[in-house]
């Protein structure tokens, strides 16, 4: 499914994308949105949130006994893309905490990132 798309990525190796890419790229998404993939919440608590943030945008994923719950991404506003890095970070927090609040509100949440400099604004 997803081999049209990986040789779209080899050096260089021309961009062409053909009818096999956007099938590929069509089958990738709808096979992340379906059971086996995505979960519904068990309303049990103890979930696992993954923030990322890079200088294009920021992304997380919201999981519970080790499946995925949601994911959630948004491109940089203009302004944000002058932020530091762990700023972006804490963003991308921020970001994840707002949309999914009414799956962690009094419930307990585990908080993954791969910056080290936020574990101050966690202390």
């Amino acid at each position: 499914m997803a081999i049209p798309l990986t040789s779209l990525t080899k050096k260089h190796a021309k961009y062409e994308w053909t009818p096999e890419c956007q099938a590929g790229f069509e089958g990738l998404k709808q096979a992340l949105m379906e059971a086996p993939v995505l979960a519904m919440p068990s309303g049990q608590g103890n979930y696992v949130l993954y923030t990322d943030a890079s200088k294009m945008g920021l992304g997380a994923v919201l999981m519970q006994d080790r499946r995925v719950i949601a994911y959630a991404s948004r491109q940089l506003k203009n302004h944000e893309k002058n932020y530091p890095t762990h700023d972006l970070e804490l963003a991308a927090v921020v970001f994840a905490l707002k949309i999914w609040r009414h799956y962690l509100y009094g419930e307990k949440c585990e908080i993954y990132t791969d910056h080290k400099s936020l574990k101050y604004f966690f202390t």
